[in-house]
């Protein structure tokens, strides 16, 4: 089994055995095939790429394509232990919306974002004056599905605006190494490379 990108480990830990998961963007399927074959959990996806669907099924996964934008709505509450969204957050239209659904849907919600407040990004946009790409942010301005960058310090207000709790955060680092942050420290918003976030709704 190929390893896992780093923010997708360290949510893999944060998953119990047998949980009913739901990992909405899940891409080509990686965390759901991982959580089958080692936390035994019932998990589903919801993709927008039909290629990735295909990807997923051909892998033996629970996954239909869908838009986290609009199809959210449509799952009841609280019918699953965990729902995940791994570095997609800044890829919808409406964030906050989203956010709302994952709170609502899921026990708990497991979110991964890159951060836009790192410190290279800012200098380099103060040095070249122009969007700056990263290993997280590969992408130019006018090709990039990111159309909503964050940092970690934009991510925990709007976590507060809808009322979640953050019971764990954890900054990813370049290294692909994770440690334990203070969610409202300034350090993580400079210094980290990108953030996971287990939140519940209040």
């Amino acid at each position: 089994m190929a390893t896992l990108r780093p923010d997708l480990a360290a949510i893999a830990e944060m998953i119990p055995q047998g949980a009913r998961v739901l990992d909405v963007g899940c891409g080509d399927g990686a965390l759901l095939e991982h959580l089958t074959a080692t936390k035994n959990v019932d998990g589903r996806g919801l993709e927008l790429s039909q290629q990735n669907v295909n990807a997923c099924v051909a892998r033996g996964l629970a996954v239909i394509q869908g838009d986290a934008d609009t199809d959210l709505g449509e799952y009841p509450s609280q019918v699953f232990d965990f729902v995940i969204l791994s570095q997609t957050i800044q890829a919808t239209r409406n964030p906050k919306s989203v956010l709302g659904h994952l709170l609502r849907i899921g026990r708990r919600t497991a979110v991964s974002l890159p951060n836009f407040g790192h410190w290279r990004v800012r200098l380099n946009l103060l040095a070249h004056g122009r969007m700056p790409r990263t290993r997280a942010l590969g992408y130019e301005w006018y090709d990039t599905p990111n159309i909503h960058l964050c940092t970690i310090a934009d991510f925990v207000a709007l976590a507060n605006e809808t009322g979640a709790e953050i019971e764990r955060a954890l900054a990813l680092r370049e290294d692909g190494q994770t440690s334990a942050m203070r969610p409202h420290a300034w350090g993580p918003n400079l210094l980290a490379d990108g953030a996971v976030f287990l939140l519940r709704g209040r």
